[in-house]
């Protein structure tokens, strides 16, 4: 196999979408909290992807993507959409309802790891010590932030069915991230893929609403459907394909640190709105975590 080296963070190609993504998703855990509240779960991640769907599908027309795939690609999608749009975002919205959004944040900023691994068994991608290394240094700045937000976050007492769900989400999303990116997926393009995907998430999040929730509800409060639009509309339909064209250009473990991108920007919004306190032991997370990234970044990731 031909080694060849990912393209340099600093195009614009590269750091622009990187950017985009990290700083939108940043402020995404705050409209969720707003989703699950007085609203099964469920029916909420339903809701966000019944109106991405469609409009992923005519994303995807106006770019004049093919939309019809092969067997191969077919099940790549359904592979992807059920770990991706349906496992993913469940255990998410099902974490945040025992444990504070910023944990669940923080504990994602942690998705290069999984990502990494994944990559290397399933599409061969390998990284050299200076990841490795990076990424040491980055968890344990994401570990002091988690030890902050542990001792701070109002919990329920399921801390720890928290915390088991958003590494279950973790898994499920880094998984898609890699598995997209075999030859089968990079033989279509990425809307396409991406809009089947969603289509068959979403799917299987309506079963699963119904089977665990009930009926659907219909909430009245106008700001529930503003946050569902935000969060399909911008928080899916313009980040997904985006991220997932990082994944195919810089390497699955690299893309995983616009997860740091996202902390940074969740915490400055918390900052700004919720009244969140820096301590000395944030302060000093936050710039290991953004010290481990630009080593990692650094490093030379090879396929």
């Amino acid at each position: 196999m031909t080694m060849l080296s990912a393209p340099s963070m600093l195009s614009p190609r590269v750091l622009i979408p990187f950017l985009l993504t990290g700083t939108i998703w940043g402020s995404t855990w705050f409209v969720i909290t707003g989703q699950i509240d007085g609203v099964p779960a469920a029916w909420s991640v339903f809701y966000r992807f019944a109106l991405a769907t469609p409009a992923l599908f005519l994303l995807a027309v106006l770019m004049g993507n093919r939309l019809r795939l092969n067997r191969p690609e077919q099940l790549l999608a359904i592979g992807v959409g059920l770990a991706q749009f349906s496992g993913n975002f469940l255990f998410v919205y099902h974490a945040e309802l025992h444990i504070t959004s910023g944990i669940v944040a923080v504990m994602f900023a942690l998705l290069m790891v999984p990502n990494a691994l994944f990559a290397r068994v399933f599409i061969g991608e390998r990284v050299q010590g200076g990841f490795v290394g990076g990424s040491m240094v980055a968890i344990a700045g994401v570990a002091m932030l988690l030890v902050h937000e542990w001792r701070a976050a109002p919990l329920d007492g399921n801390v720890g069915l928290g915390i088991a769900l958003a590494i279950g989400g973790m898994l499920a999303a880094s998984l898609a991230n890699v598995v997209q990116a075999n030859p089968t997926g990079r033989g279509v393009q990425m809307v396409s893929l991406l809009a089947w995907a969603m289509l068959y998430g979403t799917i299987f999040d309506l079963g699963f609403a119904f089977a665990t929730a009930g009926p659907p509800p219909l909430p009245e409060k106008w700001q529930f459907w503003a946050g569902t639009a935000y969060l399909a509309l911008i928080g899916s339909v313009v980040t997904f394909p985006l991220h997932y064209n990082l994944v195919r250009e810089i390497g699955a473990g690299r893309t995983a640190y616009n997860g740091i991108v996202t902390v940074c920007v969740a915490m400055l919004l918390s900052t700004a709105f919720e009244g969140y306190r820096w301590t000395p032991l944030t302060a000093s997370g936050a710039g290991l975590a953004l010290l481990g990234m630009g080593l990692a970044l650094r490093s030379k990731q090879r396929r």
